[in-house]
């Protein structure tokens, strides 16, 4: 158990060390989270619905913009790739992201609206949630690929973070090039197929996303040997599958590992998968072997759980005997 703990520590310590060289390309689906906070204090006279005073907004970075935004907060030099409107939404995420240092690669596409998702929050939960979204030109995704396979050479690892939006109608060849150019490329798939994935490096679908792709499953050597299946399927090295309150469980071709749930209290789980997939690769970037680079991914992802709205994991708080 003492060697087990002190070769967990020196783990941590060298990827504390490797972080700030580190470089990770972010690609998907780029939305900007709108929060508005009040106090509900009666009922509407025209519908049955509370009526929320707005008293303050926040606005935050959403879907691979916020994964770029958890890299970037454990010290990864991280870059965004993606697909905005030409409007005030697409400037405030760029704002957003000069200011947590993240290299801008946004493409600008006159013809859209940038993503937002607006939530209303009363009393700290959540009411009600607007959706404003629409999917990328076809000559602004072109140039996109062009640009992703211009950038490739210029990092250690790609994320391709895919929300279902249309950024990543090309995630087949962007794999494929990640590929052969010796790039690490782990997804966060959406949808109702996953062979568009073939070929990446790790795969990292919920409880959910797994069951709409595989069907359901009776207990562990069940839900075990579907999860094997498909990542010989998909020639992955790894799939790590998050179960929400039963924690996640990788998958390789050397072992089983399950890890249990670590959040002491649940109360928000917007975005966890953009910290978990965003800790995983800054863990695998910085050198840590998947088993470990998992463990830690399952810290972070329980830590942010805790927190309101979208929100990111710092260096403290997941690595706390360093800090």
């Amino acid at each position: 158990m003492t060697n087990a703990i002190l070769n967990l520590a020196e783990l941590d310590a060298a990827a504390l060390q490797a972080l700030p060289a580190v470089r990770i390309l972010v690609v998907g689906d780029v939305m900007l989270d709108r929060y508005w906070f009040g106090e509900v204090n009666r009922i509407s006279p025209e519908a049955p619905v509370p009526i929320v005073r707005v008293e303050r907004r926040e606005e935050r970075l959403g879907g691979a913009a916020n994964v770029a935004r958890n890299a970037a907060a454990l010290g990864a030099k991280t870059a965004l790739l993606g697909v905005v409107g030409a409007d005030e939404a697409g400037a405030t995420i760029s704002d957003l992201l000069a200011g947590c240092g993240i290299d801008n690669f946004l493409q600008r596409d006159a013809a859209i609206s940038t993503i937002i998702k607006l939530r209303v929050i009363g009393r700290q939960q959540q009411l009600l949630r607007v959706d404003f979204e629409d999917a990328p030109t076809d000559t602004v995704l072109r140039d996109k690929l062009s640009q992703f396979n211009a950038l490739l050479p210029q990092y250690d690892l790609v994320v391709l973070s895919d929300y279902a939006k249309g950024s990543l109608v090309n995630v087949a060849a962007m794999i494929a090039a990640a590929r052969a150019a010796g790039k690490p490329v782990l997804v966060d798939p959406k949808g109702e197929d996953f062979s568009r994935y073939a070929g990446a490096t790790v795969l990292t679908p919920n409880k959910s996303e797994f069951r709409r792709i595989v069907g359901s499953w009776s207990g562990e050597a069940q839900l075990t040997a579907k999860a094997q299946q498909l990542r010989e399927e998909l020639q992955l090295t790894a799939l790590l599958l998050t179960r929400s309150e039963e924690g996640m469980t990788l998958y390789t071709a050397e072992q089983v590992l399950h890890m249990p749930a670590a959040a002491r209290e649940v109360f928000d789980v917007s975005g966890a998968g953009d910290t978990v997939i965003a800790t995983l690769a800054a863990m695998l970037a910085a050198g840590m072997p998947i088993a470990s680079a998992a463990n830690t991914a399952n810290r972070a992802g329980g830590i942010v759980v805790g927190k309101l709205g979208t929100a990111t994991v710092t260096r403290q708080e997941l690595f706390p005997s360093a800090s």
